[in-house]
């Protein structure tokens, strides 16, 4: 077998473990086993966030190139840590009511708005400036918003599954999008940005996605949401947030953003599609519960 595939296997095999121990019921209590009493389900998936945050910064600074002597990349890791702050402090100590506050309306607009610079005038990230305001917007709110999906009470100890199954269907989407257009695609989807996607891989992501939606809303009605709804809202954007990051990388010349997942890149080629549609979630539990 290939050693570069037996690479890539083991990657991913570890990379999904780590997220099903995270955000699931699971890591708990083999660690509780273990160690009894030792950890909360909520512990390990804010550790989660925490960690995908720092490393995704940290390759987003190197991607964009920042000058070696500029005062903006020595203040992107306070305004991170102060962002993600103020969010962690809302969600765990106050809950989450799904109510519109400034604080969301702002954020989720500063994500729109850096995506278009992003894609329609990149030459405003060329400047430390740029680049700082970029590197929070891109990795500080999306997995802030991320800690607003589940349920969760640190008094009760209750924990649910809305992220890990966000997970398996962004996955769903990616896996179901390349296998469908490795065999049926012909028309390229943004060939100078991502030149093995296509439109038929999208409509088979769509459509497979949403029946794995189908099947999560059946057996857990319990969660926020809709998840067929959900399942179309990920098949829809996962596909976009892959080429947000392909287009950051192919304006800075980058192939991958690192190496921390053997055979796999780094974690923002990991998360690509999760930093998009976290948010994108977010917003649709707020419209759910409102209307």
């Amino acid at each position: 077998m290939d050693k570069n595939l037996i690479l890539r296997l083991f990657g991913g095999a570890l990379y999904g473990l780590l997220v099903i121990m995270c955000t699931t019921p699971l890591g708990a209590e083999w660690i509780n086993s273990v160690f009894p009493g030792l950890v909360k389900q909520q512990n390990l998936f804010y550790g989660l966030m925490t960690f995908f945050l720092f490393v995704g910064a940290w390759e987003c600074i190197r991607i964009m190139k920042f000058d070696p002597k500029s005062w903006e990349k020595w203040v992107v890791f306070p305004l991170i840590i102060l962002v993600f702050y103020y969010f962690s402090k809302r969600y765990f100590q106050h809950g989450f009511y799904f109510n519109f506050n400034l604080s969301e309306i702002l954020a989720l607009s500063l994500i729109v708005i850096a995506v278009i610079t992003l894609f329609k005038f990149p030459k405003e990230l060329y400047f430390d400036n740029g680049k700082l305001i970029f590197t929070v917007i891109y990795t500080a709110l999306p997995f802030s918003f991320a800690l607003g999906l589940p349920k969760f009470s640190m008094v009760e100890e209750t924990f649910t599954l809305e992220v890990f199954f966000l997970f398996v269907l962004i996955w769903s989407s990616d896996s179901f999008a390349f296998f469908t257009g490795k065999f049926f695609g012909k028309h390229k989807m943004a060939p100078k940005i991502s030149p093995k996607k296509t439109w038929e891989g999208f409509a088979g992501g769509v459509f497979f996605t949403l029946i794995i939606g189908y099947f999560i809303e059946m057996k857990f009605p319990d969660l926020r949401g809709n998840y067929i709804i959900v399942g179309f809202l990920v098949s829809v954007f996962a596909p976009f947030g892959d080429l947000v990051e392909s287009q950051l990388k192919r304006n800075f010349g980058v192939k991958d953003s690192g190496n921390i997942i053997p055979g796999h890149g780094g974690i923002l080629d990991r998360l690509d599609s999760f930093i998009i549609c976290a948010p994108v979630v977010y917003l649709y539990f707020i419209l759910e519960k409102l209307f």
